[in-house]
Order: structure tokens, then sequence, then C-alpha cells
């Protein structure tokens, strides 16, 4: 059986989740969807889909899909999904799952109700490094788990950078680096480690405006620059954060540090080393990445957006077991809401509420 994939949105979705289908055994992306003609001609011919749409919603009610892809600016993912569901799709979502946890707990009760399968795109979880780390830790290596670091900077925001897309500095519509960028650590923890009881957390947008090429001002509503405390349930506490106000930075740290081991990792978004080791023994030693490859790995483009492309692919295979109703380690909505309930009581917090229990 091939899945016939209609992908709603041009940009992430042209750049790695077309590429991420054609080399995932299963599915074949057949049409494209977007609201701008003109952009939407141009990106359809260089992918060679002739198959395409202005209208989402009637999209979503072809019967000649069975997967959409929804991969539009994140305000935008709550009505396309509900849509799709009703009309029988399942459905696959870019993270962050919606602009809130209340339009991402409409959505986890659609897709329980639809039966169809549904999934959150955090795909790093299938990165190399990352699918080692879950065997390690899964093995035990940390023990009792006690901290989880985890700190990303880059410098997409400084004033120095041309500016990004309007929507992204507009917290209304899911912008900020919060909920765009360390929203994969935050899934990843969790997976790891399991679910936070409260949250205390500093979120802030570093610049109030940008200027705009025509002259004008764009005002910034969303985050550059958060720092977020978890308490975990099971004992231990994460301590994560995020900047992209940093002129000539590109940084990534992660550490876990357990009863029985630590597992570390140092460098950049394009390179970092991992290094891993038991506690009764001295030092650490390089952690070995575990390579898959997709069943078509021809159709991955090169440099980061192959990186992205690869280990979506790799999710890709890994969910279609749920189409013959089984279950698969893929992240559900349920993911997709947790990391919301995070980023909005992070929210609560920095805006005075001090530490915020979560409660699913």
């Amino acid at each position: 059986m091939t899945l016939r994939v209609g992908i709603v949105g041009v940009g992430w979705g042209a750049i790695v989740q077309a590429p991420a289908y054609r080399a995932a055994q299963g599915y074949e992306p057949v049409a494209l969807c977007a609201r701008t003609p003109e952009r939407l001609g141009k990106v359809a011919a260089r992918l060679g889909i002739d198959d395409t749409s202005t209208d989402w919603r009637s999209f979503v009610r072809r019967d000649d899909l069975d997967l959409i892809s929804v991969a539009t600016p994140t305000a935008l993912h709550h009505e396309i999904t509900l849509a799709a569901l009703d009309a029988g799709k399942a459905v696959l979502c870019e993270k962050p799952l919606a602009a809130d946890s209340a339009q991402a707990r409409e959505m986890v009760t659609a897709a329980q109700e639809s039966g169809r399968p549904t999934g959150c795109c955090f795909e790093n979880r299938w990165n190399p490094e990352w699918l080692a780390i879950t065997d390690q830790v899964r093995a035990g290596l940390l023990g009792t788990p006690h901290v989880a670091r985890v700190s990303r900077s880059a410098s997409y925001w400084h004033p120095s950078r041309p500016l990004q897309a309007a929507w992204m500095y507009d917290r209304a519509q899911g912008g900020g680096y919060l909920a765009g960028m360390l929203v994969h650590d935050l899934d990843f923890v969790c997976s790891l480690l399991g679910p936070p009881v409260a949250v205390c957390a500093d979120v802030r947008s570093s610049v109030p405006t940008r200027v705009l090429p025509d002259g004008g001002e764009l005002a910034v509503t969303a985050d550059d620059t958060s720092a977020v405390l978890l308490r975990l349930a099971s004992g231990a506490i994460a301590i994560l954060s995020v900047s992209t106000i940093g002129a000539n930075v590109d940084h990534f740290r992660l550490e876990l540090l357990g009863g029985d081991g630590t597992i570390v990792a140092d460098g950049s978004l394009r390179h970092t080393s991992y290094q891993a080791g038991p506690a009764n023994v001295k030092g650490l030693a390089p952690l070995a990445p575990i390579e898959r490859e997709p069943a078509f790995p021809q159709h991955l483009p090169e440099g980061l957006a192959g990186h992205g492309s690869r280990a979506m692919a790799l999710m890709l295979e890994d969910w279609l077991p749920a189409f013959d109703g089984q279950p698969t380690p893929v992240p559900t909505f349920t993911d997709g809401l947790l990391s919301l309930e995070i980023i909005d009581a992070a929210h609560r917090s920095s805006e005075g509420a001090g530490w915020v229990p979560i409660e699913l």
C-alpha cells in the first residue's frame, strides 16, 4: 500500500516534507496546496507535482488523498487539521501543534474521535545521535535521572540579519523560538525522562520592533529568548534555554546526568560531538550514532534540509504500522499538546505567575 499525500503549505512542506515523503517507503506526495498561486506554481514545478490547489477547504476533502500533511504557519494548524479529520483523513501536523494549548486539546479530542492515524512532527527524535541517546537511556545508562540541561544560541533575530516571515514575529500566530526551536528539546527531554509537573520561566522579546524594507515598522510580540525550568514527575530537574538574538553565534549544548551515568553533547546546529559513559568508568567515550537510511535516500536534499528530511523520512517509515491499527513510536497529538502546555505555562510564569503546575 502506498499512501497518497496532500501537503498544505509550501515553505517547510516543500523544503523538508516533500523530499521526506519521497524518501520514505509507503508514501507518495501527489498534491500541493498553498494560498499564493505564483509561489505555489514555482514550487510545484520544482518538485514536479502538477496537482495543485489554493483552496485548502476543498483540498482536505478530496477522495483521492489518504493523508493530509499540515505544514502551514502555526495559526492555521487547528482549523485545517480539524477539517481534515472530519473528512476522514489521516493527518500529520507540523510542530508546534497549534497556536495554544486550548486549540491543541480540541485537536487531540478530534483525533481520538476520528480513529484515524495522527502524528506531530517532532522528527528530531530520529536524528542519528538522538536515536542513540534514546537507546542508551532506555537501556538504563543514566539510572535515576537527576538533571537534564539544554541550551541553544543562534543569530536569526539579531538586527544585522534579514527579516524572516512576518508571522514568526507574532505570538498570536504561533511565532517565536520557544515554540519554534526549543519545543524540539522540550519534547525530547519529556520523551526520555517523563512529563513535568511544574514550570517556571522567563520569556522575552529583546528587540520590540523591526524596520521593514519599505521603511515601516513590525511590532515583535513573539519571543527570541527563553529560559525554562521544569520539575519532572520522575524527580529530575530540566533546565532549557534558547536565544536567537546574538550576533554570529550557533551553539548547542546538552547534558543528561543520572546516578549511573552521563550523556553530554556540545557543538553547533551543523556539527555536534556526543559523549556518554557509566559512572563506574573514568571519563566519557564518543557516543556512536545510530545510522539509518530511509528506503529511497536519493530523494534527500543536501545540507540542513537533507538532515531534517532524513529524520522525517525515518519517522514516517516507523509510522506505517499505525495505518494497520498498530502502535508506533511516532509522537502523537498528545505529545504536541504536552509541549504547548509547557509553553503556555512558561508564558504565564514569565508574566508573574511563578511556578505553574502542569495538569494533563
